[in-house]
């Protein structure tokens, strides 16, 4: 395969693993999508990894792949073999990369999907040139991402960062996760939605539009149906919008005093309808930050991938990881992807001999 660099790469399949749908792409070297295909997705662990399957092989029914990554919205541990937890996925304490690889003959590397998407926004679109960088996908929640002087930073569990959950107002919104005043609760499309609806609540006369919809069904309000309605003008959605844009610039503050990147890159469903809120949360950001006037700021844009990030990401770290990808420096100095090329070439011979014929042409 030669990309539109003129360089020879393989071919990778990154597989966006969601709740309510499996994508996977093949993509190139160029970070280019080749080809796609999309399935939903199955509620049960073995029904999911069949399902999995199906889509690598229907990909390798039409090109010859040489390894794969899924990004997955959950808890990836250290290694980046098996999924913790994972709150819309049936995986618990499950060792996919290694169950997935010997059904397929081929390499497989599990990426938390914020991650996978911060190495895509790197290599190939927002955050290209970046030494050390934010992600933030904000979605029904917050997903976030650091990358630390070109590298990926997971802790030392894989965890982290776990951005949305930094309490921002004490004994605040109640969040799934069990704390209260989350960030994600202030900040992201449930919040939206949240927001307007307390508006409405002191005084349903201020809206036109959104109080007929909460009246007819409450249940139907969404983040999206906030902002288009700020789009509108929607005197309501336009304060919930304007609550939104000072959390985020606040919460930025928040990472920045303590991470200090040079860019932010804004991701997420929410991202779309930045122009309703972006350079209102830089000047919160701004005025904010610790010592704003004596320091730069970092510089804050959305994605340039979009959706597609996640798997393209994914598809290239699966990439790196046999050892054709740019080399990844560890702290020490050393090629961090001698390690990679090695798991890759472990986890093949692993594999039962029949196996890359199997999904290889």
């Amino acid at each position: 395969m030669t990309t539109r660099i003129g360089r020879e790469r393989p071919l990778t399949v990154g597989i966006d693993v969601g709740g309510t749908n499996i994508r996977a792409s093949v993509v190139d070297g160029a970070g280019e999508v080749l080809d796609t295909v999309q399935a939903p997705t199955p509620h049960s662990e073995h029904a999911l990894e069949d399902g999995l399957e199906r889509a690598v092989r229907e990909l390798c029914g039409r090109h010859r792949i040489d390894a794969v990554g899924l990004a997955v919205a959950g808890f990836v541990d250290e290694t980046r073999t098996s999924v913790r937890f994972a709150p819309h996925l049936p995986w618990q304490d499950s060792p996919v990369a290694s169950r997935l690889s010997e059904r397929l003959g081929l390499p497989v590397i599990l990426e938390h999907d914020a991650n996978a998407a911060m190495w895509a926004e790197y290599r190939f679109g927002a955050a290209a040139g970046t030494h050390n960088g934010v992600l933030v996908a904000i979605g029904t929640g917050i997903g976030a991402a650091l990358l630390v002087g070109g590298e990926l930073y997971r802790g030392s569990f894989g965890v982290a960062p776990e951005l949305g959950h930094l309490q921002v107002v004490p004994n605040g919104r109640a969040c799934p996760c069990g704390k209260r005043g989350c960030w994600e609760r202030y900040c992201s499309g449930t919040a939206l939605v949240e927001t307007a609806i307390e508006i409405l609540a002191t005084d349903p006369t201020r809206s036109t539009i959104l109080a007929r919809e909460v009246s007819r069904d409450p249940g139907s309000l969404t983040g999206r149906r906030v902002a288009g309605a700020a789009q509108d003008r929607d005197p309501v959605a336009l304060d919930a919008l304007a609550d939104f844009a000072r959390w985020l610039g606040l919460g930025l503050a928040f990472v920045s005093d303590i991470f200090d990147p040079d860019l932010v890159v804004v991701a997420g469903g929410v991202s779309s309808s930045a122009p309703l809120f972006l350079d209102e949360a830089r000047e919160h950001y701004a005025a904010s930050i610790t010592g704003a006037r004596h320091r730069p700021l970092a510089r804050i844009r959305t994605t340039q991938l979009g959706e597609g990030a996640g798997m393209i990401g994914a598809a290239e770290l699966a990439r790196t990881a046999l050892g054709t990808g740019p080399p990844t420096v560890g702290a020490d100095g050393a090629d961090a992807s001698a390690a990679g090329r090695e798991s890759a070439r472990s986890s093949t011979r692993e594999t039962a001999s029949g196996g890359r014929a199997g999904a290889r042409r």
